[in-house]
């Protein structure tokens, strides 16, 4: 959804001395606003480790403090909504030597990973399949895919029902949650769209849930939000069992908050592409 929502906001059509000077003005706002902030200097401040290779944004840095600070067990992720697999929070993962299961709902985005990846698919190191998700089938499919029990990572972002999918995630319990939160409402908002399973995002603000919400959920679920990047786009919820004393407020809606930022959305240096 954030990428579409870019290609709206940003023209279409740039000249390479344009892109540049973009990118350098996001730079600096990035390093003024955030990097040189006092609000994140805290050391246990997730804000200030991110960094960007494959995700959206600075999803890639937080994912990596995190677990530096609880550690990993079995390196294993589950991310859905990836489209072509060049953006997304566990692409950089699978560089690091983690396996995982990627359910993507376009059949075009998983041909193209079928074919660009298909060394760690034989492997065994990737399982892709190709399914629309609802909350009544979400389960069955982290068992088709042979998901463990407990992987260390869970990342959600496909644009509407993504409260209502995490809900319905009850026998499989990852240690990390990764979810794209509608930045248009404060923490003070208990905000989701209605549930319909055949719907998905119709390019207005009625999209997924409030931080807030999620909040709530992630609290009846037994897991306290640690983070928002800094670009207001998803929210990092650690398993209460894992917290110990590492992260800065855990559960503080307010604390985390970012207010949506996507104008930030860019990626430095050649274009993506994966080929594993």
């Amino acid at each position: 959804m954030f990428k579409q929502i870019y290609r709206r906001i940003v023209p279409k059509k740039s000249s390479a001395k344009q892109d540049a000077i973009r990118s350098m003005e996001i730079e600096n706002f990035i390093q003024k606003h955030l990097f040189d902030q006092e609000k994140y200097q805290h050391p246990l401040k997730l804000n200030r480790f991110e960094y960007q290779s494959f995700s959206q944004c600075g999803e890639d840095g937080i994912i990596d403090e995190i677990f530096k600070r609880i550690g990993t067990t079995n390196k294993y992720f589950v991310e859905f909504g990836v489209e072509n697999g060049t953006e997304c929070n566990s692409t950089l993962l699978l560089y690091k030597g983690w396996k995982g299961l990627w359910i993507e709902g376009n059949a075009q985005s998983v041909e193209h990973i079928n074919a660009h990846m298909s060394g760690i698919i034989s492997a065994g190191t990737l399982t892709v399949l190709n399914s629309f998700i609802t909350a009544e089938n979400i389960e069955s499919l982290f068992t088709q895919g042979g998901c463990p029990a407990e992987p260390d990572l869970l990342s959600i972002d496909i644009d509407r029902n993504d409260y209502y999918v995490w809900k319905s995630i009850v026998k499989f319990k990852p240690r990390v949650v990764a979810i794209e939160y509608n930045a248009i409402f404060r923490p003070d908002v208990s905000f989701t769209v209605p549930y319909d399973g055949a719907k998905t995002w119709d390019k207005t603000s009625n999209f997924g849930a409030s931080l807030g919400l999620l909040n709530t959920l992630g609290e009846e679920k037994g897991y306290s939000l640690v983070a928002c990047n800094f670009a207001g786009t998803n929210a990092f919820f650690v398993r209460k069992d894992c917290l110990g004393d590492k992260f800065l407020l855990p559960g503080d809606a307010e604390a985390h908050y970012e207010p949506a930022r996507y104008y930030l959305y860019k990626k430095d240096g050649h274009p993506r592409n994966v080929i594993l």
